[in-house]
């Protein structure tokens, strides 16, 4: 099934249809993935020109709300190279501290919205996005919860993801760190 159907770019792809459904798996897979910490089969859902990132947030007036997100400073910006250097680090060396042992985290993904890319076989896809984290023993847990605007790519009739942007709501994390993937 190609990924530009009879799409053109910025035109939404119908909820239900069977590319829209493909997204939603594709969503889906990648979640459990990640909740079950099977960090090296998601790098092979990763494109190797990946743009994985996650802007500052700021509190501003009504007026200035285009300007609450900050791209010049990044909670992290990450490229392929440097998510497959985290995965290594976590699954085959001692010195993942801040994950060891690992958080349990549970990734809800909602409101997922697809549009047809700039280029052919790519999809922009906006997802609002809940995790929920918890460490060792504690009876407390974290939730990070924000937007997510991907691009996927169709590679071999599988999708591969090329860019990630997570806007987080929040302006100060009440997270320790952001070691997990989001």
């Amino acid at each position: 099934m190609s990924a530009t159907h009879d799409f053109q770019p910025g035109q939404s792809v119908p909820i239900g249809s069977p590319l829209y459904n493909r997204v939603l798996e594709f969503l889906y897979v990648e979640a459990r993935l990640l909740d079950e910490i099977r960090l090296k089969e998601w790098g092979e859902t990763l494109a190797q020109d990946l743009v994985y990132n996650a802007p500052l947030r700021e509190t501003r007036p009504m007026s200035q709300q285009a300007a609450s997100v900050v791209r010049t400073t990044q909670h992290f910006d990450d490229d392929w190279r440097s998510v497959m250097g985290r995965i290594m680090r976590l699954t085959a060396t001692k010195s993942a501290w801040a994950e060891d042992p690992p958080s349990r985290s549970r990734c809800l993904v909602i409101n997922v919205m697809v549009e047809q890319g700039d280029q052919a076989g790519e999809l922009r896809v906006r997802s609002y996005l809940l995790v929920t984290r918890s460490r060792f023993n504690f009876d407390e847990f974290d939730l990070i919860s924000g937007e997510r605007r991907d691009v996927l790519r169709l590679v071999d009739d599988r999708f591969k993801l090329a860019r990630r942007e997570i806007i987080l709501d929040q302006a100060v994390l009440g997270t320790a760190n952001l070691a997990i993937f989001l």
